[in-house]
């Protein structure tokens, strides 16, 4: 049996379109349709088009492939049904559509039985009764669906009535198909022909129920207009594909159906493949925002999607600057991106959100954090790789930007005239110039997103004061606990002049001093890292000499080596200067293993002096060094107070110095202090033996 060219393209096409609309349905999260029942019918009917057209409608494979189908619409159908709660005759609902159901499987049971038969009576008895039970059930699903239709819980639903339409005339021409074939006896092959034009309608008829979901509002939006564009270029390919079909026909000879079932699934195959790719559907929504509609951007669903993104849960969402750069990029389509941020008085790198290979700033740029706190410009980078850039746009941007070809765009993120940051876009898979709506949509979203920044380093910085209070306040009752403690032993001391020599008072003594020694044990051991040397004059102080005397009372604990100029004296306050450094040595020893020395090495360079803490540990990564190592109360280390680093800055800068940090994970970290130069005197020798 060979197909008619108008029934196998007509249904070649229904079943591209519903299976099309089947992916689509398992892609979306709509809640207006039953999702698996509506899945199910729609990968049935498009598996009953592919085998009328591949086959015929009268092969027993067919027959029940229609039969599948139908059974599934009752399923689709009955699910609607229970969703209607206030229908009076809900509880028949279920006895119903299983008769029909029955009926609909009893066809199928004809079907196979006739092909499974050579008699010729048998043959037309099964035929006859097969026919009477479509019509049978025909008429029931109309039924059904005009019931459906009616259900007082969907009258306000647009969607379930455009669904209870499409099906209507489905189960409208099954009828007068098997009407037909029933009064004339005969198979009516042009009403076959018209049943697969009638599922090609239909195919767009539930793709509009689906875009409604149950609404009555239909808007008509880029979506909809890229899935007609869709439509359109499905409708061409088909046209083209029954042309060539009907040639194959023509010239094919024997083997015409096999040439054209391969050119039928090789070319969807292709097709299929072709508008998957990324570039062709940058390409169609571009095509569609520039014919179709007067602005390039849908801004109320781009705005949705970029709050929605920044202001994502916590849990397992990205962390907020991760948020940030995904969020820009998603408006202009942009693969991947690269945040900046304020490092000193220059930029700095900060997270990359899909983007591997991102160029990374060698060290930070100063001349790009001047320009783009200034002006608040958004650079085009190909304008700068060419000749039609601002000249401050160009003298701004650093080779690391301009010879990295995927970097698109540098969108600042300015806050109240602040520079929090920038992003570095990905170059897009349609590449395209800038044009005044990018310009502007990325202007506004910038300044969100950095308040969205600024937002977070506030609540940085507050939580920190609070933990400061928190100290205070902890501290406030140390200091009257101590003082408790020295009450208590003055007293000791002023009795001891009158009952010295009672034996008695000497074993009191001896306890209560027992005791408050090891008060006073436990609050030195609280206070031990937050405890500050008593302020000293500053003063010439020999660094050999001191980093000698921490090697020496550190050696019992940890290897620790001392080395360097003997001559290096620096100004500054010596028992500060003890404590910044024996602070360092103390992290150094702790993030190092048992047998790696840590290292003192002292010098002179460029009129100061350096002493330079070095260990072989476990090393810190670049983002913890520059946001959290020097910030008070975060460390590294389980149970730490994470005050060592900042007091150790803090002790160097109130000296006029500085503390600096190179740290590799996996090979060690190295703190430089540097302070002010002094001359050698011999009234300095000795102070940190």
């Amino acid at each position: 049996m060979i197909t008619a060219p108008m029934t196998l393209w007509t249904h070649a096409l229904a079943a591209l379109l519903f299976g099309t609309l089947a992916l689509a349905q398992v892609r979306a999260t709509g809640r207006g349709l039953p999702r698996l029942t509506f899945i199910a019918a729609l990968v049935a009917t498009a598996l009953w088009a592919l085998a009328v057209a591949g086959l015929d409608t009268r092969d027993v494979a067919t027959r029940v492939a229609e039969s599948v189908r139908n059974l599934a619409w009752l399923a689709f159908m009955y699910a609607l049904a229970r969703r209607d709660r206030s229908a009076p005759a809900l509880r028949w609902a279920a006895s119903v559509y299983a008769a029909v159901a029955l009926v609909v499987a009893g066809s199928a049971v004809l079907a196979v039985a006739s092909a499974m038969t050579a008699d010729r009576e048998a043959v037309a008895a099964y035929s006859y009764a097969r026919v009477l039970l479509r019509m049978l059930a025909a008429i029931a699903a109309l039924l059904l669906v005009n019931q459906l239709r009616h259900g007082a819980a969907w009258r306000s639903r647009g969607g379930i009535r455009i669904v209870a339409v499409a099906l209507s005339l489905m189960w409208a021409v099954d009828l007068l198909i098997y009407c037909t074939a029933w009064f004339v006896e005969g198979w009516p092959e042009g009403l076959i022909d018209a049943r697969g034009a009638m599922m090609v309608v239909l195919a767009p008829l539930f793709g509009l129920a689906v875009q409604r979901d149950g609404h009555w509002t239909l808007q008509v939006s880029r979506t909809v207009a890229l899935q007609s564009l869709s439509i359109i270029t499905i409708g061409l390919y088909v046209v083209v594909t029954g042309l060539a079909t009907g040639v194959i026909a023509a010239f094919g000879g024997n083997h015409a159906r096999i040439v054209q079932t391969a050119f039928v699934f090789g070319t969807t195959a292709t097709l299929l493949t072709i508008v998957s790719t990324p570039w062709v559907r940058a390409w169609a929504k571009v095509v569609v925002a520039k014919h179709l509609f007067s602005h390039r951007y849908d801004y109320r669903s781009e705005w949705l999607r970029f709050t929605e993104t920044l202001g994502a849960p916590g849990g397992d969402a990205p962390s907020l600057d991760v948020r940030v750069v995904k969020a820009i990029a998603d408006l202009t389509d942009s693969p991947g991106g690269l945040l900046l941020v304020p490092d000193g008085p220059g930029l700095g790198l900060g997270v990359t959100w899909n983007w591997p290979d991102a160029p990374r700033p060698s060290e930070t740029d100063e001349a790009l954090f001047a320009h783009l706190a200034s002006s608040g410009r958004i650079i085009e980078l190909d304008a700068v790789r060419g000749d039609g850039a601002d000249a401050d746009d160009s003298s701004s941007v650093a080779a690391w930007l301009r010879d990295n070809a995927d970097a698109w765009a540098v969108v600042p993120l300015v806050h109240f005239d602040r520079l929090a940051g920038a992003i570095v876009l990905a170059r897009p898979s349609l590449d395209r110039a800038l044009d005044w709506e990018d310009f502007d949509l990325l202007g506004v979203a910038g300044r969100q997103a950095a308040s969205y920044l600024a937002e977070s380093r506030a609540h940085a910085a507050l939580a920190d004061a609070q933990r400061f209070d928190e100290f205070n306040r902890r501290f406030a009752f140390i200091m009257h606990d101590l003082k408790n403690l020295v009450s208590q032993l003055t007293l000791v001391a002023r009795n001891a002049e009158r009952h010295a020599d009672n034996p008695a008072f000497r074993a009191d003594m001896v306890a209560t001093l027992t005791e408050s020694s090891a008060r006073m044990n436990a609050l030195l051991a609280k206070l031990s890292q937050h405890h500050g040397s008593r302020g000293e004059a500053i003063r010439a102080v020999p660094l050999l000499a001191l980093a000698e005397g921490i090697a020496a009372a550190r050696r019992a604990q940890h290897p620790v080596l001392a080395s360097g100029d003997p001559h290096a004296m620096a100004t500054a306050d010596p028992s500060a200067l003890e404590t910044l450094v024996t602070h360092l040595v103390q992290n150094a020893i702790e993030a190092s293993a048992p047998d790696r020395a840590v290292t003192l090495h002292v010098a002179t360079e460029a009129g100061r002096a350096t002493i330079t803490v070095a260990d072989e540990g476990c090393g810190m990564s670049p983002a913890f060094v520059r946001d959290q190592l020097f910030r008070p109360f975060v460390s590294g280390k389980p149970g730490g107070f994470g005050l060592g680093a900042f007091e150790a800055r803090q002790l160097a800068e109130a000296m006029g110095g500085t503390v600096t940090v190179t740290s590799r994970e996996g090979e060690g970290t190295s703190f430089r202090i540097t302070l002010p130069l002094a001359a050698p005197s011999t009234d300095a020798l000795g102070i940190a033996a």
